[in-house]
């Protein structure tokens, strides 16, 4: 509740004129970005495809659901299956979401499928459909629309990814799972909601908030074991309790 409270907050900032404005300029100068870089590829990428009705009605039903569904999934996972994972992936997630809105608030980018026709991206949500488009009611009032940068979507499959990949033992199971981030970037791109740049920048949200979250729970852990694992002098003239022993013994 946090989050979106912070969400709805930077929304209502940049949801006037000049917000538009700043929106649209920082996302022509990221496309000038990439083209110096000869990164330019979305618009290829989504005409390539686009025609595919079918094709392009899963992906905007996948961009609007499935984030939201694995996340839950994951901490659901972790919480009763690897609670010793649980706790650290918990705050990384938090972490990873709150250094997105910091880029949120601080650099607006309206996404490629609201550039000016000039640029020929389609907004495949409005075009082709799925189980909802940001004309709907609740989702236009709900959600941000320029906030590309970073891609939370990104970010947020990421996470998941790097959460489960270690404890899913089948190979296969790796493997879809280190596929999730990607068929998120191609989902993203190809519907016309971000840019690659914003991907990477999703990626790297990821990479910074884990080890501050590593942090975070070494000192948390830390203090918990010095306040409970903390044992006084045994009493004169009695033998050590066995969890005194144990105590005292420990050579970790």
């Amino acid at each position: 509740m946090v989050f979106y409270g912070l969400y709805t907050l930077v929304r209502d900032i940049h949801a006037t004129v000049g917000g538009f404005v700043q929106s649209t300029h920082d996302a022509l100068e990221l496309v000038a970005v990439e083209r110096h870089f000869g990164i330019f590829w979305e618009q290829g990428l989504q005409h390539a495809v686009v025609g595919l009705r079918g094709f392009m009605e899963f992906w905007d039903s996948y961009y609007g659901t499935i984030h939201f569904i694995a996340v839950i999934f994951v901490l659901v996972v972790l919480y009763f299956r690897y609670p010793e994972r649980y706790v650290l992936w918990r705050i990384v997630l938090a972490f990873t979401t709150g250094l997105a809105l910091i880029g949120f608030a601080v650099f607006p980018v309206l996404p490629p499928r609201l550039l000016p026709a000039s640029y020929h991206f389609v907004d495949t949500l409005k075009t082709v459909g799925g189980v909802w488009n940001f004309s709907n009611g609740v989702v236009a009032q709900a959600s941000n629309q320029y906030a590309a940068m970073p891609s939370l979507h990104t970010a947020w499959s990421t996470w998941c990814a790097l959460a489960m990949i270690p404890v899913i033992r089948p190979r296969w199971g790796k493997a879809l799972a280190a596929l999730y981030p990607v068929a998120t970037v191609f989902c993203i791109v190809v519907t016309g909601n971000h840019y690659f740049v914003d991907a990477g920048a999703g990626v790297l949200t990821v990479a910074i908030a884990v080890p501050l979250a590593r942090l975070l729970t070494d000192g948390l852990a830390s203090r918990h074991w010095q306040r409970h694992l903390r044992v006084g002098p045994a009493p004169r003239n009695h033998a050590p309790t066995p969890a005194a022993g144990f105590v005292a013994g420990r050579d970790d």
